[in-house]
């Protein structure tokens, strides 16, 4: 190949190269804009319906929670009581950005009647019109600068000005979700107040790293509002890949009565992601087992992680039905003693009433040791 003939090819595949990356970055800027009005108005319709619903009475406080289980029954993801009330406040957070959503949607084909099946009251779109031409960034800006898992990260400041500082820092300096946690969990708010160099303090927030659009694209929100499944390889090694493909195979094929239901089951608590490595439902038990893997050493954190598993799943995935959930942790190593004081107090933590139904702990202990000498 000529030297002009391998420039002309070098061009050609730059030209490819940038086509795909400038048209895959817009693609996914308008996904974010459709998932951020999608939440925007679910958000509006809860608190319309709480303010006017007919039969609102008749669910009270436990709205949220009875809207997760009907939307679940339907098939859809990421609606969890969470992610509802998330949506709820901010809806209440961002009054000020419905008109811009409603012209931009309108711009795309979509009928917003559709969306909002009766009016907004005219009280609320002259408060929400006057409350946007107030705010120093227009809903233009927030909308089209800033990704739904950026909103979630700014709802956590309940002060105007404090989050009014983050928007103008994360629009300003295109800081990532990441950045923008970094800099709320470092207080800079509080410390670029107290500080004589502001600029300084605030440049260090910025990762050198660049955001790849991959990252956005994995993003749960942005999975749940496609629909699209994630990858259940999150573990950190194949060491762990491997131990729990056999773990799962091992206690379905133990015939006591475990179903298996979940692999890298995903909880959410802001824009912070757990994920329980294998999940069971035991028909017997009538209980979700919650099992975590820890390759290393057993520390008293994993017996608080595990909790937090089990808090969640009482509150969110139990039925009427059911019995509390159960937790396993599996480890590589322990300090029995450590292990009494960490899990005593939880009776649901690996515990002896129900050893009858689950495997002994002599069984996964041998099984785990047998699994790392291979």
């Amino acid at each position: 190949m000529s030297l002009r003939r391998k420039n002309d090819f070098e061009k050609l595949i730059d030209n490819v190269y940038q086509t795909h990356c400038i048209l895959q970055e817009n693609a996914a800027k308008a996904v974010n804009f459709y998932l951020t009005a999608r939440n925007w108005f679910i958000g509006w319709h809860i608190v319309e319906y709480e303010q006017n619903g007919r039969d609102r009475a008749k669910y009270g406080n436990k709205l949220i929670n009875e809207m997760a289980k009907s939307l679940k029954s339907k098939g859809l993801k990421g609606y969890s009581p969470m992610a509802l009330r998330t949506n709820r406040i901010f809806y209440r957070t961002y009054p000020q950005i419905q008109q811009t959503l409603s012209v931009e949607l309108q711009k795309t084909g979509i009928d917003i009647n559709k969306l909002i099946p009766f009016q907004i009251s005219q009280i609320q779109q002259t408060a929400s019109v006057e409350l946007q031409e107030e705010y120093p960034i227009s809903a233009e800006i927030l909308i089209s600068r800033l990704s739904f898992s950026h909103f979630v990260e700014l709802l956590r400041r309940k002060n105007h000005l404090d989050r009014l500082f983050y928007e103008v820092e994360t629009i300003k300096n295109n800081w990532s979700v990441r950045e923008l946690e970094r800099a709320i969990d470092s207080g800079l708010f509080t410390r670029a107040g107290l500080s004589k160099d502001k600029e300084s303090v605030i440049a260090k927030i910025k990762n050198q790293k660049p955001l790849n659009i991959k990252d956005i694209i994995r993003d749960p929100y942005f999975l749940d509002f496609l629909e699209l499944d994630e990858k259940t390889e999150y573990s950190e090694s194949q060491l762990e890949t491997s131990i729990l493909n056999h773990l799962q195979q091992f206690l379905t094929e133990l015939g006591t009565g475990f179903c298996f239901e979940a692999r890298q089951k995903r909880i959410t608590f802001d824009n912070t992601h757990y994920r329980i490595d294998l999940v069971f439902y035991h028909r017997v038990l009538k209980s979700h087992i919650l099992i975590d893997l820890k390759i290393g050493k057993f520390t008293h954190a994993d017996a608080g992680q595990m909790n937090v598993y089990l808090n969640y799943y009482r509150e969110n995935e139990m039925t009427e039905e059911d019995n509390p959930p159960i937790g396993i942790i599996l480890c590589g190593d322990k300090n029995d003693t450590l292990v009494k004081y960490a899990t005593n107090m939880d009776d649901h933590l690996f515990v002896s009433e129900y050893l009858l139904k689950l495997p002994e702990k002599k069984v996964l202990e041998n099984f785990m040791k047998r699994e790392l000498n291979q």
